[in-house]
């Protein structure tokens, strides 16, 4: 089989396991849900199991295995962002009353790493593990350069962004970049909430609260690494 077969196969395994994340399947479902022959589903689904990247439930269906939580705690271990963060931004969302929210850039994507609720019954939320647009949104415009002054990997900043209404009616955000010593964007740091609370000019609401709270977990990710 070539390269581009072999990335073929790939795909398909990726799109089970991303399947059986949504909850167990078994494989009818599986091949519902991916559009896979059930010949191809049913092989790649065994041999995830083997490696125990998938594993079966009392009724037989097809759910995440526990490797996967090995794995988990291997990639966190390597990149502790979330891990470090996670003070500053309790206290972000103690300060501010609104959701929070922590990405970091993944291809042409973010990923949010780390989601607190607001304790309000109207709020905006976001799924840990989430994958959402790079040019959408404050955090988006944090993580591409393009909302603080083109500033780009390698270039300190201490911009702030804000988003009215930009990614879902009814939603404001506004985030800042979590940078290193040598400037290098590593996150973005966000509060976002219904507009109603964070206004039309969320920078001017919360943007020194956001910026404190990225500078902070910026200066903790200096001194881990320091450690080493």
């Amino acid at each position: 089989m070539d390269s581009v077969g072999r990335v073929g196969v790939l795909d398909k395994g990726i799109s089970i396991i991303a399947a059986v994340a949504e909850g167990p399947l078994d494989l009818a479902g599986l091949q519902r849900v991916t559009g896979l022959p059930r010949a191809t589903a049913h092989r790649l689904a065994v041999a995830l199991e083997r490696h125990h990247l998938l594993r079966r439930d009392a009724s037989g269906r097809f759910c995440l295995g526990f490797e996967l939580i090995r794995l988990g705690r291997l990639a966190t271990d390597a990149f502790p962002l979330a891990e470090l963060a996670r003070p500053a931004l309790v206290a972000l969302r103690d300060r501010t009353g609104e959701s929070v929210q922590l990405y970091v850039r993944e291809g042409d994507a973010r990923r949010c790493i780390v989601s607190l609720q607001s304790p309000h019954a109207l709020r905006w939320t976001v799924a840990e593990g989430a994958l959402l647009p790079l040019g959408i949104g404050s955090a988006g415009k944090v993580l591409d350069g393009t909302g603080i002054g083109g500033a780009r990997r390698g270039g300190a900043s201490n911009g702030v962004v804000e988003s009215v209404e930009e990614r879902e009616p009814g939603v404001a955000s506004v985030s800042a970049p979590v940078t290193d010593r040598d400037g290098v964007i590593l996150g973005a740091v966000s509060v976002s909430g219904p507009v109603e609370r964070l206004s039309r000019a969320p920078r001017r609401r919360f943007g020194r609260d956001v910026e404190r709270a990225a500078a902070e977990i910026g200066v903790d990710v200096a001194s881990r690494l320091a450690q080493r």
